[in-house]
């Protein structure tokens, strides 16, 4: 058990050592933790102190349609990260309902309004329509997360709770790993939510935001690993990233823009800007409108992949404007309103909103201009 809550908080021995170090001889039963000491674990792996006393681990599954893959396969074992911050967005959204209903909105049409098996371009013309996704206005925007910031509000203005995190809830020592999954889509006619981890390129989150809006649209909930360059083998998955990418950088359009017998580096530059998506984003497209091979294109995607892992992330910003992206500008104004109209108690906000003081409330309803 003490093995399993360990791989499962993706911690290694030496991690865990400082604070433990007899871990090596628990593990093996050559010694035995007290009570206090199993407490002081569950905290640190972020399970159950209940769990340590089972006969065998349990077995986890994602409480949402899984459409992750490792190769060819299911991809197995979801990490206390993951489904922590599920469960999070599970109960805002779960409070976000309650509240649509209780105020009388109107169901949203456009979620579950169309199929698999509608004509792509179709639908992605449908959806920058809803959204007021002018790709004329966004060449205007002077970087991605301008770009990516314009993108989530013109979804937020039609309905979805878009949160965006790097972490799980407030924790900053639980950092989210994109490796294991990019986002999630939790489709609700009354709350529809997006959920995009907030530790990946910013460009990548705009791929991301737009795969899972997809999903939105279809009316199905999903967990999401997808990249630009992957064909996956789901076919739902599938026609989801040929919409975002087809919502983002139309065929039509990128046809008129690429200019063939351009150098690669610098036409995959100067169309990532013009669209303000990745450069991922873009050898795909190039290699879907026949500009470039099959062999062209991996060769472009390695060297392009090694040179966006050598760019350092930011870090830091304002908490308030922080607080509003992990919860999402919707849900923010709705629960703080609610709260200070005495239809939600104060200690709910708290738990959903991942604080613990009354002066972060204020601060944070003063910031959202409804205090």
């Amino acid at each position: 058990m003490l093995r399993w809550a360990r791989e499962r908080a993706r911690l290694d021995m030496d991690s865990l050592a400082p604070r433990f170090p007899r871990l090596a001889e628990w593990e093996d039963e050559t010694a035995r933790p007290t009570l206090k000491q199993i407490e002081s674990f569950a905290h640190a792996t972020h399970a159950p102190v209940g769990f340590f006393f089972l006969a065998e681990p349990p077995v986890e599954t994602v409480p949402i349609p899984d459409f992750r893959t490792d190769g060819a396969r299911r991809v197995e074992r979801p990490s206390a990260d993951l489904l922590d911050t599920i469960y999070i967005c599970q109960q805002r959204q779960e409070w976000y309902r309650d509240f649509a209903r209780s105020n009388r909105h109107d169901p949203l049409g456009f979620v579950g309004s169309m199929g698999i098996d509608g004509e792509v371009v179709g639908a992605a013309a449908t959806m920058r329509a809803a959204l007021g996704l002018n790709l004329e206005e966004r060449r205007q925007f002077g970087t991605w997360t301008d770009a990516l910031r314009a993108f989530i509000a013109q979804a937020d203005a039609l309905g979805v709770l878009v949160m965006v995190n790097g972490v799980v809830g407030n924790n900053t020592h639980r950092g989210l790993d994109p490796r294991e999954f990019r986002g999630f889509a939790l489709a609700d006619r009354w709350a529809p939510l997006v959920f995009i981890n907030g530790a990946d390129s910013k460009a990548a989150q705009m791929f991301t935001l737009a795969h899972e809006l997809a999903h939105i649209w279809l009316g199905q909930t999903a967990l999401s690993d997808v990249e630009p360059v992957t064909t996956p083998q789901d076919q739902v998955e599938r026609w989801c990233n040929r919409v975002a990418a087809e919502l983002l950088v139309p065929m039509a359009v990128l046809r008129e823009e690429y200019q063939p017998g351009e150098d690669l580096p610098e036409a995959v530059s100067r169309l990532a800007r013009r669209f303000k998506v990745s450069t991922l984003v873009i050898l795909r497209r190039i290699h879907d409108a026949g500009g470039l091979t099959r062999d062209e294109f991996w060769a472009g995607y390695r060297a392009e992949l090694d040179r966006i892992r050598e760019i350092p992330r930011g870090s830091g910003g304002n908490f308030y404007l922080t607080e509003t992206a992990r919860v999402g500008r919707r849900m923010a104004l709705a629960l703080v309103s609610s709260t200070l109209e005495g239809q939600t108690l104060h200690r709910d906000a708290y738990r959903l909103l991942g604080i613990s003081k009354h002066a972060t409330f204020s601060d944070l309803a003063h910031s959202l201009g409804v205090a």
